[in-house]
């Protein structure tokens, strides 16, 4: 009996932690013309010229620092959900990793599961808030090695997942782990940033004032990246009990002088230490597994910021990683997106 087959990717990480190795990343990374989208020429000479050759070296030694015995974060956390969802799935279905930048790459894994004779591909992007800088990448990507197969089997891709009651309870209970021996004054939700420009384009033309994204979901905005990301921390903070004043979303990791989705949480930080908020509990919902964003930029960087800034005590929920509650989500995307079609 034909087999499904479930196509698991992460954003991707470099090779290795060398300067090389993480300039080669950033390079395929910061070349997708969904990631910076602007003329590819001037995009050619930004990441090749500017930025690739001066953040390597940073970005390398920064990746030392949370790089595991087997491997980057992600890598070895993603083999880790491959192996752990494909035993709990069974014969019926085969299970691989791949990454959208790097290895092991899409095209590399998608050639291996085109000789399976599979009836359906289910794709999952390991992003929660759709973004076409992720998300939408992936898709493209995946598009773009199947049309040149012979025989291409049906391709699902599974939705964005952000207001799914497991991964809303998984951070809940990455929570409780802090909250059990500590009372905090604030709540940081903050999430991955874009250009502004992008949400814009993802409008029509609109703005997400306009479309009153903040304030929550409509058919108008309901694949707004910035508007899935409030409703993700509206989720949170239901769960979790919290009043609206004693939370914040906000956005991370801009990149250049451009207008980014804001508040910036450089900015938030600022602003909690200087109202004299000394306990602070920081989530990054944006990642389903730790990696530089959540490890180094929230968990150290923002914490020794406010520190610095007259504050006590900030501490970062971790991500949802290999942990069982994940698994779970997975094998249920996997179950919702894998309907029997009326003509197989």
């Amino acid at each position: 009996m034909a087999k499904t087959g479930v196509l698991l990717v992460n954003l991707g990480t470099p090779d290795s932690p060398s300067v090389p190795d993480v300039r080669k990343y950033l390079r395929e990374f910061l070349m997708d013309e969904r990631v910076i989208d602007i003329p590819f020429l001037n995009r050619w000479l930004l990441v090749n010229l500017i930025i690739a050759p001066f953040r390597a070296p940073k970005s390398a030694k920064i990746y030392q620092e949370v790089w595991l015995p087997n491997g980057s974060p992600l890598k070895v956390y993603g083999l880790s959900n491959e192996k752990v969802l494909g035993e709990e799935l069974g014969s019926e279905y085969v299970v691989r990793l791949a990454m959208r930048y790097q290895n092991p790459s899409i095209p590399a894994v998608l050639a291996e599961m085109e000789k399976m004779y599979l009836k359906k591909i289910i794709v999952i992007p390991f992003f929660p808030q759709y973004a076409s800088a992720t998300s939408g990448s992936v898709h493209q990507k995946v598009m773009e090695t199947v049309k040149t197969w012979q025989n291409i089997p049906e391709i699902v891709f599974a939705g964005d997942f952000y207001k799914h009651p497991l991964l809303v309870q998984g951070f809940a209970d990455n929570a409780g782990k802090f909250l059990q021996n500590n009372s905090y004054e604030h709540y940081v939700f903050s999430y991955h940033g874009l250009p502004e420009r992008q949400t814009v384009k993802a409008h029509h033309g609109k703005t997400c004032s306009e479309l009153g994204c903040e304030e929550g979901i409509t058919e108008q905005n309901y694949a707004c990246y910035k508007a899935q990301c409030f409703e993700t921390t509206r989720l949170l903070a239901e769960k979790l009990g919290l009043s609206k004043e004693m939370y914040t979303t906000c956005f991370q990791s801009r990149l250049g002088k451009e207008v980014w989705i804001q508040p910036y949480t450089e900015d938030v930080v600022k602003e909690l230490a200087g109202k004299g908020i000394k306990k602070v509990l920081a989530f990054s919902p944006a990642f389903v597994a730790d990696c530089l964003e959540t490890t180094i930029e929230v968990g150290e960087e923002y914490k020794e910021m406010f520190i610095e800034l007259g504050g006590e005590q900030w501490d970062l929920v971790e991500s949802l990683n290999d942990t069982p509650i994940w698994i779970e989500l997975l094998k249920d995307l996997v179950k919702t997106y894998d309907q029997p079609s009326v003509f197989r």
